[in-house]
């Protein structure tokens, strides 16, 4: 990974996120929000302990030194983000959860201001609103009026909540501890994350036992978890976080915008979906919008 390109590094977790938001949408009804996110999270463990074990033990003192911080991102970015998720695409489309998603880059800028006093430059700005454009297209599918008919509810309510939690994970990145090893850093809010993440699923498994319901392991829920264990956790949290760290978390959130794209080509190769001019022309007003985003470098 090391010797991916600068720009490849934040573009490539919206396209493993996409397959998160439509697997996660295509199995809620078999897949219980927190049985997912606790079962991603197990397995991600299971995954990164062997690699980062020796660097873990290595840099325990600085660990123990920084647990504050560890905590908060832990919390943000393992506990929360995906569980509110999940919970929130039982209730909602996957086209409502990705149109909420846009709101992230949005969000970072402002809580890069507030928490940490970065301000975004003009081009940043611009090239924010040009992919934000290029969003909305997408979902509204060429018609303004769509966006109007999509309606919000419960679930698209815990969708921006989810939302607002990763922005703020993705800024709160720039206080990481400095010399941490990325995969022991990882290895960390995973264990972290996990233990709330494993008394949330405790109670909502014993909720649903005793309402008849549950969690029955098949050939396609195991697939399911397997994938989301292996890219959208442990290959794209270590992508993204080190995008933040060397482009920024403002010119990075933009990439976020890149889950429509990435959402549609998937619908092409795996559902047999076809292409329209509305994807072309939002497809290239978000690539405008992230080049335009490089030009302000406000990290």
């Amino acid at each position: 990974m090391s010797a991916l390109p600068a720009w490849l590094l934040p573009a490539l977790p919206p396209l493993f996120w996409a397959g998160n938001f439509v697997l996660a949408r295509a199995l809620h009804a078999e897949l219980p929000p927190l049985a997912l996110s606790f079962w991603r999270w197990a397995l991600a463990l299971a995954i990164l302990l062997p690699l980062a074990g020796p660097a873990l033990w290595r840099q325990r003192a600085l660990l123990l030194r920084h647990w504050r911080i560890l905590v908060m991102l832990a919390l943000l970015g393992v506990t929360g983000y995906n569980s509110l998720l999940y919970a929130g695409l039982q209730d909602t489309t996957a086209t409502n959860a990705v149109l909420l998603s846009s709101a992230c880059p949005v969000f970072i800028l402002v809580l890069s201001f507030v928490v940490l006093g970065v301000r975004a430059r003009p081009a940043a700005l611009v090239g924010l609103a040009l992919s934000l454009a290029g969003v909305w297209l997408i979902v509204a599918g060429g018609d303004p009026a769509r966006l109007l008919a999509l309606g919000l509810g419960v679930g698209d309510g815990l969708v921006l909540l989810a939302t607002l939690g990763w922005a703020l994970y993705s800024v709160l990145l720039r206080l990481r501890p400095a010399g941490l090893d990325p995969l022991a850093f990882l290895t960390a809010l995973t264990a972290l994350g996990l233990v709330p993440l494993a008394l949330l699923y405790g109670w909502d498994l014993g909720w649903n036992l005793s309402a008849g319901l549950g969690f029955t392991p098949t050939a396609a829920n195991l697939g399911a978890i397997g994938y989301v264990a292996l890219f959208p956790s442990v290959l794209a949290y270590v992508l993204w976080n080190r995008a933040v760290a060397e482009l920024g978390a403002n010119r990075t959130g933009q990439y976020i915008h890149l889950l429509p794209v990435f959402g549609t080509l998937l619908g092409v190769l795996v559902l047999g979906e076809r292409l329209a001019w509305f994807h072309a022309a939002g497809a290239l007003l978000i690539g405008a919008g992230i080049l335009l985003s490089g030009e302000g470098r406000g990290r």
